[in-house]
């Protein structure tokens, strides 16, 4: 009996490090997640409408990378 579970958990054991053998991306898969839908920020108009309030509350342009600010009441 004890050499079946030993058998068994070197078994699960095994299976386990294979899982991990895939890690990662391969330099083919690459391509297609440079693809301009597969990015975090892909919806154009949810990003114009953050930047639209972002002016609003802050009174600077762009804001998203630039420093700046203001009263925001224009």
């Amino acid at each position: 009996m004890r050499h079946k579970i030993l058998k068994i958990s070197a078994l699960l054991l095994l299976i386990q490090l294979a899982g991990c053998a895939n890690l990662g991306v391969q330099p083919w898969e690459r391509d297609l997640l440079a693809k301009d839908e597969m990015a975090l920020d892909s919806e154009g108009n949810d990003l114009g409408l953050d930047d639209h309030i972002y002016f609003s509350k802050e009174g600077t342009s762009g804001g998203r990378a630039f420093a700046g600010g203001g009263c925001g009441c224009n």
